[in-house]
């Protein structure tokens, strides 16, 4: 685990680096006191070029979002051994930024709107290149996530949304938001100094202020290509430099996107449940994060083509007005099979096999399944003592019956201490 300092005692990790707590609010007072930094003049992001004529459209103008990207390209060039080798990588594999475009095609728009909007480097938009060749279903074995492979605390510190049913980290909106507000944090963490920034995302802030402060003692340069860092960190820049490069000099085919929304995303209220399959295949691919899909349970928003916007307001607004608000588990229990589960719970197999992305009649003892319920509030009850599921069905005005099943019961018999499930409706 690398440590920022003994006062700040979390990690910041993204990418491929692991994280073992939840990070604590930034703060400035470093054990390791480093002087501020003056990044090389390769490490800066300067001013493009100026031409002698100005061009007759803006960046958001163009029709292709590369051309957008492109035209505001500030980082200089960098000609080191280790980006020229990677930019011999991807000229020796020209299938490659096909398939990127492909995938990132949905995405891009909205990831260079976000960056512009914040003012930073529109390199800052490859990065998911790097991170997940643009895969907003990556995951790797050290747990990160999502087009920006972001870990569960580091995502969950900056405000993102996980749950059983929910991951905001392969989200575009939540994941792009809190993956540039952890580089600007570093950014200022940084001086100002866009590769030692690029490189903490990938390996944690403490790795790289160590590298720095070992260098200064040493009087070497704290050049990032200088720094002792991990074998990935020091790959991972040259890897962002080199598709800068490409696409700077239009050395390779960058398969145009067009530069206008791809995707919007619907509020969703309480949960949808998207029974018609011919109603979904073509969201599905776009919300990788709603975990339990066709069953939308948690999601904030439910990502749509912005074609068909309209369409999908309509028919979600339909479905909120008679699907399922609230969800229960079952774990599954010796003798339960789909259609015995189902009849106790009055819903069709086909539903249960929907509610949990079955693809077959199949279940084991130990299991777990969502199964819906139709209400207005969920309550936790704690069972104090002299209490019965009689006197807590009275006090609730529901049935024992109801009590057991959304709790999954086998008998009456309670336990002071133990914590029931209520289901109420307002009608």
């Amino acid at each position: 685990m690398y440590r920022i300092s003994a006062l700040l005692v979390f990690m910041f990790l993204a990418g491929c680096q692991s994280m073992s707590s939840k990070p604590q609010p930034p703060i400035n007072n470093d054990t390791i006191k480093t002087e501020a930094q003056s990044p090389s003049v390769s490490e800066k992001a300067v001013p493009p070029s100026v031409q002698p004529k100005q061009p007759q459209q803006t960046p958001q103008q163009v029709d292709d979002v590369w051309q957008r990207i492109r035209m505001q390209l500030s980082f200089a060039d960098s000609t080191h051994p280790d980006v020229m080798k990677r930019v011999d990588w991807y000229l020796s594999h020209p299938n490659y930024m096909d398939e990127i475009s492909r995938r990132a095609e949905p995405y891009l728009y909205h990831i260079v709107t976000e960056v512009e909007a914040r003012n930073l480097p529109i390199e800052l938009a490859l990065m998911p290149l790097i991170e997940s060749d643009f895969d907003a279903s990556a995951y790797s074995h050290k747990h990160a996530s999502g087009l920006w492979q972001l870990t569960p605390s580091l995502a969950q510190y900056f405000g993102v949304k996980i749950t059983p049913w929910y991951d905001g980290r392969q989200d575009v909106f939540d994941s792009t938001a809190a993956a540039l507000d952890f580089i600007e944090y570093l950014y200022k963490r940084f001086d100002g100094n866009w590769y030692h920034t690029i490189a903490a995302y990938n390996v944690g802030e403490g790795r790289v202020r160590n590298a720095i402060a070992a260098n200064k003692k040493a009087g070497k340069s704290t050049d990032f290509f200088a720094l002792k860092l991990p074998k990935q960190t020091r790959k991972y820049v040259p890897k962002l430099l080199a598709a800068v490069h490409l696409l700077k000099h239009e050395k390779m085919d960058f398969p145009a996107i067009d530069n206008s929304p791809a995707i919007s995303p619907l509020p969703i209220k309480g949960a949808v449940i998207l029974a018609d399959k011919s109603q979904w295949q073509d969201v599905q691919d776009l919300n990788h994060g709603v975990i339990r899909f066709p069953a939308i349970i948690d999601a904030p928003h439910l990502v749509v083509p912005k074609a068909k916007q309209q369409h999908w307001q309509q028919a979600i607004a339909k479905q909120q007005s008679s699907d399922y608000s609230q969800w229960q588990h079952y774990t599954i229990a010796k003798g339960d099979s789909l259609s015995v589960i189902a009849e106790r719970y009055a819903l069709s197999v086909k539903q249960l096999k929907t509610f949990n992305n079955l693809s077959s009649d199949r279940i084991r003892i130990g299991d777990k399944l969502i199964l819906p319920v139709l209400a207005d509030e969920q309550i936790e009850h704690k069972v104090s003592s002299g209490e019965s599921l009689w006197k807590i069905a009275r006090h609730y005005q529901v049935s024992i019956a109801k009590l057991k099943q959304w709790n999954n019961l086998s008998s009456n018999i309670l336990q002071v201490g133990d914590t029931l499930t209520v289901f109420l409706s307002r009608s």
